[in-house]
C-alpha cells in the first residue's frame, strides 16, 4: 500500500495538513513547481519534483535542487500543467492512493484544471483512489457501485453532485438524509450537507459519475 502526496504551488493557507502523512512510512511526496518549496518548508524532503519552476526565484530553485535526486524540469511552453506532470509521476510509484493539495484558492483556472485531471485519471485508473484535499475539504469522484464512507469528525458534512450526467438509482444509508433509488440530476443542490450516522455510511448508484465533497463545519 503506497500513498503519494502531490503538493502543488497554490496559496499556503489552502494546503491540507501534511503532519499525518509525515508520520507514515508508506507515503511518498512529490512537489509540483512551488509545491516542492512548500514541502521543504515543512521539513519534508520530496521524493521527486516536477515542473517548469517559473514561480521560484533563483535562490529558491537552488534550494529545491539540493534536496532531491529525482527532478524533471520542463519548458514553460508545454501542453500539460505542472500538476498534471506531477500526477503522471505519481503513477510511476504504483500507488493505491494519490492525495493532491495546493490546487485550491488563488487561480480558479488552476483549480478547474486540477478537478478535470482528477476526474479523467480516476476513470483511467479505477484501482487508485484520487483525492483533492485542502484545509477544509476533501473532494473525490465515485464510479457506479457501492461505496462505504467512514465517519470522520474532521469532515462532518457530506455532499454529492452529478458530474456530466445524472446519477441514477442513488441509495444512501446510515446518513441523516437517506434515499432509495433516487436520481441526482445535473444542477441540483438537494444532496448537499448530509451527515454520517454511526461509524460509516454508504452510497450506491448504477449510472453516472458522482463528485463527493466532504467538508469541515
Amino acid at each position: 500500500m503506497t500513498t503519494v502526496v502531490v503538493c502543488a504551488g497554490g496559496p499556503r493557507g489552502e494546503l491540507c495538513s501534511l503532519e499525518p502523512y509525515k508520520e507514515r512510512k508508506d507515503v511518498l511526496f512529490i512537489g509540483a513547481d512551488r509545491g516542492a518549496l512548500y514541502l521543504l518548508e515543512q521539513g519534508i524532503t520530496p521524493h521527486a519534483i516536477v515542473g517548469d519552476f517559473d514561480s521560484l526565484s533563483q535562490v529558491e530553485f537552488k534550494r529545491v535542487m539540493e534536496h532531491t535526486n529525482d527532478t524533471q524540469r520542463f519548458h514553460e511552453e508545454k501542453n500539460e500543467t505542472d500538476t498534471d506532470l506531477a500526477l503522471l509521476k505519481a503513477f510511476t510509484f504504483s500507488p493505491t492512493d494519490i492525495v493532491l493539495t495546493g490546487v485550491t484558492g488563488g487561480r480558479l483556472d488552476h483549480y478547474e484544471a486540477a478537478v478535470r485531471s482528477i476526474y479523467r485519471l480516476q476513470l483511467e485508473h479505477p484501482q487508485v483512489m484520487l483525492k483533492i484535499i485542502n484545509h477544509a475539504n476533501l473532494l473525490q469522484f465515485l464510479v457506479p457501485g457501492t461505496h462505504t464512507i467512514l465517519a470522520d469528525q474532521q469532515y462532518r458534512y457530506l455532499s454529492f453532485f452529478a458530474h456530466e450526467e445524472p446519477i441514477e438509482n442513488v441509495t444512501l444509508r446510515h446518513v441523516k438524509y437517506e434515499t432509495t433509488n433516487e436520481q441526482i440530476s445535473l444542477g441540483t443542490s438537494r444532496f448537499t450537507s448530509n451527515e454520517i450516522i454511526g461509524a460509516s455510511g454508504s452510497i450506491s448508484f448504477s449510472r453516472g459519475i458522482c463528485l463527493m465533497i466532504r467538508s469541515i463545519d
